[in-house]
């Protein structure tokens, strides 16, 4: 669905009320974006939008998988994508200033003349923000078969390293605290 069209809602044509809209995400989606910190993304993003008549509200609900590497010990991890995000669209007669002095990154203006919306950037958005921050093993996993023991002996080793070369100017503290 690289398509740019395929994310273009001509909203003007659409009556007052509920509509659906929903788009199959693959790894071809992200390709206009550059490079990702996953790959094999398989996602649907349902979207809602709410057509009014100086608004629309738009809700997208974002669920699937992404494969990603471990933070820890580099394996592979899929994960599961699923969140859902709320965009209010208001059209005004000067969108750029109002865009600029809006604070709210849930509020976009866009203006009276439009008849279409571009959704895609906002989908590409909403699927990194699913994305969770720290990607790690489960704790039942960390240390165990899955986890690639070659890198998490490396850690350890360099952890070792780092505490036998801390500098002379702290060891002060530890007679200072009751440690030595």
């Amino acid at each position: 669905m690289s398509n740019r069209r395929a994310f273009e809602i001509a909203f003007v044509g659409l009556k007052p009320g509920e509509h659906v809209f929903e788009y199959e995400i693959n790894d071809s989606f992200f390709e206009p974006y550059g490079l990702q910190d996953f790959e094999g993304c398989h996602t649907r993003v349902k979207l809602t939008l709410i057509k009014e008549n100086s608004f629309l509200q738009l809700r997208f609900d974002v669920d699937g998988f992404a494969n990603v590497q471990c933070d820890r010990c580099s394996n592979p991890l899929k994960k599961q994508l699923w969140d859902e995000f709320n965009i209010v669209v208001k059209l005004v007669e000067n969108p750029d200033l109002m865009n600029e002095q809006e604070e709210d990154p849930d509020i976009y203006y866009i203006s009276r003349g439009e008849s279409h919306i571009y959704v895609a950037d906002w989908i590409f958005e909403f699927i990194n923000l699913s994305l969770p921050m720290t990607k790690m093993c489960a704790e039942e996993e960390r240390g165990g078969d899955l986890c690639n023991k070659e890198v998490l002996h490396k850690l350890e080793q360099m952890e070792q390293n780092i505490l036998k070369e801390a500098s002379p100017i702290w060891k002060g503290l530890d007679k200072i605290n009751g440690l030595d």
